[in-house]
């Protein structure tokens, strides 16, 4: 039996496309664990995909997962079947315009193959603790690419 993952995340971005960051906590049981990173020239849609793939890339071994976030184009993208549209049609929207974040959607795809994860969408900025603790490693995260620091 896989085990369960409770995982959070959140992308942020001073200026879009700027300086961003992404956060994310992983819970398993009694354990918890923080992550960040960041770009120094990026867009808050790829920073928000970065926290998932970053936060899923760090499990070792296939996992049931809860993923909850506060990003609309992440949940609805996968829920709603959009990224697999766009992967059947070659990375394409539509035949004159490409799917954005194609790269990442990609390394994202591969994950969700190898884990059962179960999106979960919650409003940002509106007390949720585990969003709000992301948003902060998310802007520290553009605070130490600004200073050069990651």
């Amino acid at each position: 039996m896989a085990k369960l993952v409770e995982i959070f995340t959140d992308g942020a971005c001073s200026g879009n496309p700027g300086a961003g960051g992404w956060g994310a906590v992983l819970r398993f049981g009694a354990h918890e664990k923080e992550l960040f990173g960041g770009e120094a020239q990026t867009t808050n849609n790829r920073m928000e995909l970065s926290g998932v793939i970053m936060a899923l890339s760090a499990l070792k071994e296939p996992c049931k997962v809860i993923l909850t976030t506060d990003s609309k184009y992440v949940v609805d993208s996968v829920t709603k079947g959009w990224v697999y549209g766009w992967q059947k049609k070659g990375w394409m929207r539509n035949p004159k315009e490409p799917a954005k974040n194609a790269d990442l959607w990609k390394q994202l795809l591969d994950l969700l193959a190898k884990h059962e994860v179960e999106f979960r969408w919650v409003k940002g900025h509106a007390g949720h603790p585990e969003n709000e603790r992301c948003d902060q490693l998310a802007v520290a995260a553009i605070e130490k690419v600004r200073a050069g620091n990651l």
